[in-house]
């Protein structure tokens, strides 16, 4: 979230502590205790207002339909040395729809990510953000964007409410809208326990919370969602789903990149699945998991070892899925409950131990599993 918001000062990472409010002759007032940075003086808050005057008075509002693109990326490559993180990657977020960006550890979605968010140059391609060409316009692309990568980025010797009021200057929202925006939001994801308390002092799932409640202080015209729900729990995190629907619902593009499958298919209006950095699948996530076209025979043993013997007794029938070092098979059945019971009993007589079983309709991880050949969270590095 920092290195996003250093786009939108001079001083590059100083910190910066926002006046509460402005005296007769224009000077912040100094009657708060400092907080380790130091104040604006009046001609340098001026010369920060006025370099951005013509991104706020010029095509800042350029979602006047409801079916605007806000968010489009066209052939994106990104490498590092001998690694193409990103290949002839292309869609499009019209206002208010939720992209998932899936695949498995390495795939590319971060990368992708960063090169809209600015964070990284892109190698070749072009991408816009509510109009913005992002390696034309970058600063202005920063004004419209919230962004919470996949780790925490936030001032641990501020507090949440300090953290908030410090990306809402920046963000130059309006003094009188400032206060009840904040405390809209402490409320709205149950931060008044620990609003006050200071961010070094706060868990890990606190912490991650206040990251991503930061990236929405701007209001922004186009989210981007790296893993957002990474060390919440059920509860945080079905909130979080909660406000990413209504947020979507009041015009916002929203990307989002997730290692859970249910979050993905229950968020998503369009999804893209990568592999090595390259599409292999795209479409609803029920159009997804249809182009499966067949019902999966769940299994569950007690061992690797029954596992194997399992996969070699219906091998030569069934076509199937298999992780090492898991204890699952999960096969896939076109005679529904029959042929279920036939390859049950075979696997029976292998003398595999069988703990659980069930059929069921395919899942969004069903079709990780078939195009990518790895869960996802299957290891592996993510060039950054």
């Amino acid at each position: 979230m920092h290195s996003v918001l250093q786009g939108l000062w001079p001083g590059r990472g100083s910190r910066v502590r926002p006046p509460t409010s402005i005296g007769a002759q224009g000077a912040p007032r100094r009657d708060l205790p400092p907080s380790g940075g130091t104040y604006l003086k009046a001609n340098e808050a001026s010369q920060v207002s006025d370099r951005y005057m013509d991104i706020v008075s010029t095509n800042i509002d350029t979602m006047s339909t409801s079916n605007s693109t806000v968010i489009e990326a066209q052939g994106l490559y990104k490498s590092f040395e001998e690694i193409k993180a990103v290949q002839d990657l292309s869609f499009a977020i019209p206002a208010g729809k939720v992209l998932g960006l899936l695949g498995p550890n390495g795939a590319g979605k971060t990368t992708a990510v960063k090169m809209l968010t600015t964070l990284l140059p892109i190698d070749q391609g072009s991408a816009s953000i509510a109009g913005f060409d992002v390696a034309e316009r970058p600063e202005a692309v920063r004004r419209v964007i919230g962004l919470a990568g996949q780790s925490a980025a936030v001032d641990e010797k501020l507090t949440p409410r300090e953290n908030l009021e410090l990306f809402s200057w920046l963000y130059k929202i309006p003094r009188k809208e400032r206060r009840a925006r904040i405390e809209g939001l402490i409320d709205r994801f149950d931060m008044t326990e620990f609003a006050d308390r200071p961010v070094a002092k706060c868990s890990g799932g606190q912490r991650r919370r206040l990251d991503v409640v930061a990236a929405l202080v701007a209001q922004p015209q186009a989210l981007f969602l790296d893993e957002p729900t990474t060390g919440l729990d059920p509860r945080s995190r079905s909130e979080l789903w909660d406000a990413v629907q209504a947020l979507a619902a009041e015009g916002t593009a929203i990307l989002l990149t997730s290692q859970y499958l249910e979050e993905a298919d229950r968020l998503s209006d369009h999804v893209i699945v990568l592999d090595k950095g390259r599409e292999v699948a795209a479409g609803s996530p029920e159009a997804l998991k249809k182009r499966m076209g067949q019902d999966v025979l769940e299994i569950h043993v007690s061992s690797e070892d029954d596992r194997s013997t399992a996969v070699g007794a219906v091998t030569e029938s069934a076509v199937m899925t298999s992780v090492a070092g898991s204890q699952q098979l999960d096969i896939n059945v076109e005679g529904g409950a029959a042929q279920s019971l036939q390859l049950l009993r075979r696997i029976d007589d292998a003398g595999v131990s069988i703990v659980d079983f069930q059929l069921r309709r395919p899942t969004l991880d069903d079709v990780f599993l078939a195009l990518t050949g790895a869960p996802t969270s299957d290891s592996g590095v993510t060039p950054s």
